[in-house]
């Protein structure tokens, strides 16, 4: 496969992997760096970052899961919820249409791996990730969903062969595939964003909270592309009916994405990014590492599968009624919408079962504040970044071992 190929040899023609896959290079506190030190000035702002919890707070959490779990939802229900998945949040959708949510305009900075790499927008992002004035926590986020995570170390991507006979071969063998290419389905077989350079799927894009702020972005970058789906269609309605959705530059379709035979618009192996923001937790768990594994292979070589979810014990969790409880750490809502609470060791058993390379993987633990009625709530959120392994296949390795010999 030509697209395959060519993003597998990339490697020879360049010093390292393109910046946006090295998220250490990012500073460790993007955004989040109001500390509280002093207990008494907690209730001067809605949030504080970084909080560690005490082993009474723990405790109490874990005693509150322990509560309001005793009593599951009956099987018949569970099976209701299951089936009918969609059309709650098909009714969701009706009743909030695109008010429920703010846009999440923290993503870029958080998420820099969702832009192609030129040297305007890494310059924009460094502004942006530095400046304590553009990165406040009270930048758009939802009720339900969260403020960008601080940073932590991370490990760099292994560099690539440099020299110039490497160089040299990398060159030589582009023009070698460009045969494969003539063959191949991609040269007869056109599929939205099919000339694109840069893909991007978001996956659960609800009305589009995401995918707005991200094609404003794109608007100087025409050789990208952005597919957009969810499987509740009148939330797929509202993004394509917005002022600024472009279908030049997006596609926007009605996905389920449990559904292993339901085909995408566009082949496997062609997408840089894959945004996976608060959507993993609203499906059974019996079915996440199916989803997980067929996004994988939608992924090229050296793209990133970007994630942020609930973490366990967030607020969310705690508030859950008794006979709310579906099965451990999974929950519907009074609306039939469902959530799970994730840790940190299960995302990275997750994503990596499915063969990505994990490149951050943290918990991102806020203490939310209600000022008016003096109220404090821990929030809990888990994000990682997840790379799909540069790799050469059996008969490029050989092409490019004989090259290289020959150079």
């Amino acid at each position: 496969m030509y697209v395959i190929w060519r993003n597998s040899v990339s490697c020879l023609r360049i010093r390292k992997v393109p910046h946006r896959f090295q998220s250490g290079n990012h500073p460790v506190v993007p955004l989040g760096s109001r500390i509280l030190t002093d207990p008494a000035k907690v209730f001067e702002h809605n949030m504080w970052d970084h909080m560690q919890w005490s082993e009474e707070e723990a405790a109490a959490a874990r005693k509150k899961v322990e509560e309001n779990s005793a009593v599951r939802v009956l099987l018949e229900e569970q099976v209701k919820y299951e089936n009918e998945a969609s059309k709650y949040w098909d009714t969701f959708y009706k009743i909030h249409k695109n008010k429920f949510f703010k846009d999440r305009n923290w993503l870029l900075r958080e998420f820099p791996e969702i832009i192609p790499v030129d040297q305007k927008t890494e310059q924009k992002l460094q502004e942006l990730s530095w400046d304590p004035a553009k990165t406040s926590a009270a930048d758009g986020f939802s009720r339900t969903r969260c403020p960008p995570v601080p940073e932590e170390k991370n490990h760099n991507q292994k560099r690539c062969g440099s020299s110039d006979r490497q160089s040299q071969a990398g060159s030589q063998f582009s023009s070698l595939d460009s045969e494969e290419h003539r063959k191949g389905p991609l040269k007869t077989e056109l599929f939205p964003g099919s000339n694109a350079t840069f893909r991007i799927l978001e996956v659960g894009c609800g009305a589009g909270n995401s995918v707005f702020p991200i094609l404003n972005t794109l608007r100087n970058a025409p050789e990208s592309f952005l597919y957009c789906c969810d499987f509740a269609s009148r939330a797929v309605e509202l993004v394509k009916l917005h002022s600024s959705y472009r279908a030049a530059q997006c596609c926007a379709f009605v996905h389920d994405v449990c559904d292993e035979g339901l085909p995408y618009p566009f082949p496997d192996g062609i997408l840089d990014v894959i945004l996976l923001v608060f959507v993993l937790s609203s499906i059974h768990p019996d079915r996440m590492q199916g989803v997980v594994n067929r996004l994988s292979n939608l992924l090229k070589p050296g793209g990133m599968l970007l994630f942020r979810d609930y973490g366990r014990y967030d607020k969310t969790q705690l508030r859950f009624k008794r006979g709310h409880c579906l099965s451990e750490n999974f929950y519907v809502r009074g609306d039939g919408t469902r959530a799970y609470f994730f840790t940190k060791g299960e995302v990275h058993n997750m994503f990596c079962k499915a063969g990505l390379d994990e490149k951050q993987n943290l918990v991102d633990r806020r203490l939310q504040v209600n000022r008016k009625k003096q109220v404090k709530m821990h929030r809990v959120w888990v994000q990682g970044k997840f790379q799909k392994p540069l790799y050469l296949t059996q008969k490029t390795s050989k092409l490019v071992f004989s090259l290289l010999s020959h150079s």
